[in-house]
């Protein structure tokens, strides 16, 4: 079995510094893809786990967000610290996750990654927004 693929969250200069004061930072987060599965992690902010048959599709956005941190509600998130890069994962069944300590079930992700196009690839995705 292949080692996971790790991938880094994108993160302004300013967001940087200010998510990595409440320990969600870019030293303590990233995309972890293996054969089996991913996991993702923004520090404290968010986690989630799937299988990778659990993703039914994965692409670029070619837009852009204004907010950073975690957000969403009702299983569609956004998790990122650029308005940049932006990925959208789609699951079905939901990811599990936690935003803080609180428990969500994840439909879609909306995340920035250093490397939108590696990540597409790496979890058999595609499609361009």
């Amino acid at each position: 079995m292949a080692p996971p693929q790790w991938f880094t969250l994108r993160y302004g200069a300013f967001w940087g510094f200010v998510l990595k004061l409440i320990g969600s930072g870019p030293e303590h987060s990233g995309i972890a893809v293996s054969d089996a599965d991913l996991a993702i992690k923004m520090g404290r902010s968010f986690d989630g786990r799937a299988p990778r048959t659990s993703v039914t599709s994965a692409r670029t956005l070619t837009d852009t967000v204004i907010s950073r941190g975690v957000h969403g509600w009702r299983g569609d998130w956004l998790v990122n610290g650029s308005g940049a890069g932006l990925v959208e994962l789609r699951f079905e069944p939901p990811m599990p996750g936690h935003v803080l300590l609180f428990p969500v079930k994840v439909r879609r992700l909306r995340i920035a990654v250093d490397d939108p196009d590696g990540l597409v690839d790496a979890v058999g995705g595609g499609r361009r927004a």
